[in-house]
């Protein structure tokens, strides 16, 4: 009979079955249901008894220890999680880097975007996409360096017309001065609108967009005063070079050579523009 329910405890303690699990109530009423029903002629060994008792104080110790670190582990997170929400509001107004292809065309007259070259490109070819698939807008430059180059459309295409709002998604290939591919690491760039805090976690607003902190590559500082020219504006200055001439080259209102210009690339920002 000892054994019998020893053994039920056991299995009990083991395998709980239909998603029960034995905790220190049952345990001990299971001991003592033994003790109730021992036989009379051949009482339980004392030995044995001391045992089951030594199982249980260690089965209540574990059951302790357990709720202690859930409700460790859940002070911990709400600790945690109250701490990024903090953190993460102060990121309200930051420019990002973003591990995305998608540009959200929302009504603003131009967005960023941008990739980086891990040696000098021969060739690079930027493709845009609209939703349906549809290539909309193709860009080649040529003899681009390495490093990070940042782009700014106008959501134009290559008739110069403007595209409707909607969602668009950009490619960009480029080949080294062998002709080969090479492995071209691309981001978007937006500005952090708002913060929101739901269920599924903490997500940054740019854009219109909400993106997870871990669709963020970089933070940047807020390009205060950074010109953005998309190239439609911009009197003269079509090549773009160190705006050696022209009396505000940097802007592309006036001069010959100027900064930015209609097209071509600005040696001062670092940025094509087209």
């Amino acid at each position: 009979m000892v054994n019998t329910v020893q053994n039920q405890v056991n299995t009990f303690v083991s395998q709980p079955q239909g998603g029960d699990k034995m905790d220190k109530e049952a345990f001990l009423e299971l001991m003592i249901a033994q003790l109730q029903n021992q036989n009379p002629l051949e009482p339980m060994d004392g030995t044995e008894y001391a045992s089951q008792l030594a199982q249980f104080s260690s089965l209540e110790q574990l059951s302790n220890l357990n709720e202690s670190m859930n409700r460790s582990i859940d002070a911990d997170y709400f600790l945690t999680q109250s701490i990024n929400n903090t953190l993460t509001a102060t990121l309200i107004g930051n420019d990002v880097k973003l591990a995305s292809p998608i540009l959200n065309n929302i009504g603003q007259e131009s967005i960023k975007f941008g990739y980086k070259l891990p040696a000098d490109a021969s060739e690079v070819t930027i493709q845009i996409y609209n939703e349906s698939g549809l290539l909309v807008r193709t860009i080649s430059q040529e003899n681009t360096p390495n490093g990070d180059h940042k782009l700014s459309w106008d959501f134009s295409d290559d008739n110069g017309k403007k595209l409707p709002e909607g969602s668009y998604r950009f490619e960009i290939e480029a080949k080294n001065a062998k002709g080969e591919n090479m492995l071209v690491e691309t981001y978007g760039i937006g500005r952090i609108d708002g913060v929101r805090f739901g269920e599924n976690g903490t997500t940054l607003i740019v854009g219109g967009i909400e993106y997870s902190l871990a669709d963020i590559i970089e933070i940047l500082n807020p390009s205060s005063g950074e010109n953005e020219n998309n190239g439609s504006s911009g009197n003269s200055g079509s090549s773009g070079n160190d705006g050696d001439s022209g009396s505000d080259g940097n802007n592309g209102n006036s001069g010959s050579n100027g900064g930015i210009g209609d097209k071509g690339y600005n040696g001062n920002s670092g940025k094509w523009n087209f």
